[in-house]
Order: structure tokens, then C-alpha cells, then sequence
């Protein structure tokens, strides 16, 4: 188990420095094979777009043929990206360029299910560390993307064509590496309840800002991140410091995993979006104190940081508004939205001649209305529970309600938490079952 846990988490950073590299460097050789500047960042929206197409079918795919053999086409669907986008570089090809960085979109979007291979080779107790450990994989590629994207810059000529055969070797890698992935087939699950229409799902208001905070913590991370390097450059900043700038971003951007989920269950999800916001906010604020260095530099490192809060909180609340039956198309249709979201940011950034100040100010509206949102469901109340529900009898004997949000539990398994409850070892509690919103339920259910 630990070693399957291991191997996913190594995978997930070889995928994460493939992607940070196409951030890195992508706009970069699209400005010098576009035709017009608006389309210097097409190959970084080629690659959200192959991400958008491809992750229904890849989970749908999965579903059939299983996750090693899925995840071993996705990465080879990466060398190929790789390699075309090199030979479109090498002769002058935006198109081909594209199409490559389209087919590490596609790598992406198979990739985008480790962290679900790591909870279903992780037993109950592992579980929660095993998902952590996978997606921390992209603190790795916080160094070791913008730092080959920077190696294989001038390494062949033009320009760039180095970086994406360096990523088809990282790719080539990956595959060799998930050829030893094991994962148990899953078993069947019989749910009590039948699955609701997408369109009843998607109503609810809880589903609603939960998805509304992670296309705008996509939205506004992509916009502002893909824009970066175009904007160091035009203001004279150099190569090694636009991709060092990218390091500290995407440092920014999963160092808080290892502590993210202990504030969404102490504060809960809606206060951790805001904080999100708040530092996005922050972000933007950032922009006007000028175009050094270290203007880029703090700016980019609250912009990850916004995100990350936005992400783990925003999914935070999305997994509790459906049951276990209607898992795929919740997940499958709020990661289509957020991945399309993302396309359209990523080309703005290079349509919208607004320069970096003007550019980061219009954000602020987008974000009114997010905190807007935040705001309006913790004034409103939660619609949840979803469905998952079961009916348990306490030891006293009075009968009562717990929503256990797609958790299968026995009522052998309640009766020592209610007792634990009872006798105040609330830590004990929390500790063994590393979810304190679930702690607080059980003590509501106790009263």
C-alpha cells in the first residue's frame, strides 16, 4: 500500500513538471511563432482545452480498462505532446505547437485521477495521508518544472524546442514508472437511495458556490499566471527570473496541502474560501506596487496561495452535496466547467492588451462577487445533508439522524464514537477519525 502511495505521488510530480514547464515557457514560444501577439498564449489554451475534452472520457475509460492502463496511455499521450510540440517549434509552426500542448492537456486529464488511485489503494486509516502525500508531488515540480523549462530554452535551436523534448523524456518516464501501479478493483456498492438528475445536483446552492469558488480560483490563477512571463518580459525581466517567479508560485500553490484540510475542519469550508479571496484580493493589490521583481514575485506566491485555499475548500464542500451513486457525473461535470473556465482565462490573457496592472484590476469584480457568494450561503444556511443518510439508535436508545456524506459507517463503528463523545476525549475522537466536521456532527447528534 505504502509503496503504491509512493508511486503515485512520484508520478503526480513528474505530471505537475510537465504542466508548470508548459506554463513556463509556452507563451513564451507561441510569441515567437504567432502571427499577431493575441495568440502568443494559444499553446498554454490548447492545453486546457485537451484537458476540458478529454477527462470524462478518461474516467469514463477507467472505468472499463482500470487505472494503470489508463494512466500509462495518458502519459504516453504527453511524449507525443512533447514531441510534436518540439517539431512545431522546429519548423515554425504554431499549429503544431498547439496540437501538442493539446495532447498534454489530454495527458493532464488522466492524470487529474491520481489523487483517486491513492485512496483506492490506501485502506481507512491511511486514506486521508495517502491523498496528501500525492497531491505534495507538486512541490517537486515547483523546482524541477520552470527549471527545465529555463535548461531547455537555449539548449536547441529555436528557442524552446529543447524544453518539450526534455517533457516527452519526463512523460517517458512517468510511463515506465506507472507500469508497477497495482490498484484493487473496487467493489460493488449498492446505494439506498436512487441518483438524481446532474440538473437537481447542480441546484443546489451548497454545489453552486462550491463550484463558483473553484472556476474562480482556476480562473483567476490561470489568467494571472499565464500572463507573467509575457509581462516580466515586456518589462525587461529575463528568463531565469520569469521561471523563478513560477517556482515560488507553484510552491505557493501545493506547500499549503500539508495543512489546508486541518483549517477546513476546524473552520470549515466557507471561511477558508473567503480567506481565499482575501488573498487573491491581496494579489491584485500586490500588482500595483509596480513591475519588479519581487512586485511579480509576491504577487504570484498570494496568487497560489488564494488558489490552493479556494481549491481544497471548494472541494471540500462540492464531495458533500452528492451521494456515492452520483459521484462520477458531480465530479465529472464541475471538473468540465472548471477545466473550460480555464481555457477562456488562458486565452484572455493573451487577447487582452490591458497591461499587467489594468489586467490583474479587472479581476476585483470577479472576486465582489465570489466573497458574494461565500457570503450569501453562510448567511443563508446549508441545504445538506444530501441524500447519504442513515437512521442509527444510540446506546441510550433515542434514534437519531447522521448525514454521513457518501461515508458508509456501522452502527459497531458509531456506538464507540458516541461513547468517546460522551466521555469528552473529543481529541481522541478527532484523531481517530481525522474529520472534526463529522466530531461536531456526532456531539449535535449526542445533545
Amino acid at each position: 500500500m505504502h509503496r503504491q502511495v509512493l508511486l503515485l505521488a512520484f508520478a503526480q510530480a513528474l505530471f505537475q513538471t510537465a504542466t508548470v514547464l508548459v506554463m513556463t515557457v509556452g507563451s513564451l514560444a507561441g510569441a515567437q511563432l504567432a502571427i499577431a501577439p493575441e495568440l502568443a498564449t494559444a499553446p498554454i489554451a490548447a492545453m486546457f482545452l485537451g484537458t476540458a475534452i478529454g477527462i470524462v472520457p478518461a474516467s469514463m475509460w477507467m472505468a472499463r480498462v482500470g487505472r494503470r492502463v489508463g494512466f500509462v496511455a495518458g502519459t504516453i499521450a504527453g511524449v507525443a505532446g512533447g514531441l510534436v510540440a518540439a517539431t512545431g517549434i522546429a519548423v515554425g509552426s504554431l499549429l503544431l505547437l498547439c496540437l501538442g500542448t493539446c495532447l498534454v492537456g489530454i495527458y493532464q486529464s488522466f492524470a487529474q485521477f491520481y489523487r483517486f488511485a491513492a485512496s483506492e489503494v490506501a485502506d481507512d486509516r491511511f486514506r486521508p495521508r495517502a491523498i496528501s502525500l500525492v497531491l505534495a508531488g507538486g512541490i517537486m515540480a515547483a523546482v524541477a518544472g520552470p527549471a527545465l523549462g529555463r535548461l531547455g530554452g537555449p539548449w536547441l535551436q529555436p528557442a524552446y524546442s529543447g524544453s518539450f523534448l526534455i517533457l516527452a523524456a519526463v512523460c517517458l518516464v512517468g510511463a515506465g514508472l506507472l507500469m508497477g501501479l497495482r490498484v484493487p478493483p473496487r467493489p460493488a456498492t449498492v446505494s439506498s437511495e436512487p441518483a438524481r438528475p446532474l440538473s437537481v445536483i447542480m441546484r443546489q446552492p451548497d454545489y453552486l458556490v462550491a463550484l463558483f469558488g473553484a472556476v474562480t480560483g482556476s480562473g483567476v490563477m490561470i489568467l494571472a499566471m499565464t500572463a507573467t512571463p509575457l509581462a516580466m518580459v515586456h518589462h525587461h525581466h529575463g528568463l531565469d527570473q520569469a521561471s523563478l517567479v513560477i517556482q515560488l508560485h507553484v510552491l505557493g500553490m501545493f506547500l499549503p496541502s500539508l495543512f489546508t484540510g486541518s483549517l477546513v475542519a476546524r473552520f470549515g469550508a466557507l471561511q477558508v474560501m473567503g480567506a481565499g479571496i482575501a488573498l487573491l484580493v491581496g494579489q491584485v493589490l500586490m500588482t500595483l506596487s509596480g513591475t519588479s521583481f519581487y512586485s511579480f514575485a509576491g504577487a504570484l506566491v498570494l496568487l497560489g496561495l488564494g488558489w490552493n485555499f479556494l481549491y481544497v475548500a471548494g472541494t471540500s464542500l462540492l464531495t458533500r452535496t452528492y451521494s456515492t451513486a452520483e459521484k462520477a457525473k458531480a465530479q465529472a461535470a464541475n471538473d468540465l466547467i472548471v477545466y473550460m473556465v480555464g481555457l477562456a482565462a488562458s486565452l484572455c490573457a493573451g487577447i487582452l492588451h490591458l497591461g499587467w496592472q489594468t489586467m490583474n484590476l479587472f479581476l476585483l469584480p470577479w472576486l465582489g462577487l465570489a466573497a458574494a457568494a461565500v457570503l450569501w450561503l453562510a448567511l443563508r444556511g446549508s441545504s445538506l445533508p444530501p441524500p447519504d443518510t442513515v437512521t442509527t439508535r444510540a446506546a441510550g436508545g433515542g434514534a437519531f439522524v447522521t448525514p454521513f456524506n457518501n461515508r458508509a459507517m456501522s452502527t459497531s463503528t458509531l456506538t464507540p464514537c458516541v461513547a468517546c463523545v460522551r466521555h469528552a476525549s473529543l481529541v481522541a475522537f478527532a484523531r481517530a477519525h481525522m474529520d472534526l466536521h463529522l466530531c461536531s456532527r456526532y456531539i449535535y447528534a449526542c445533545v
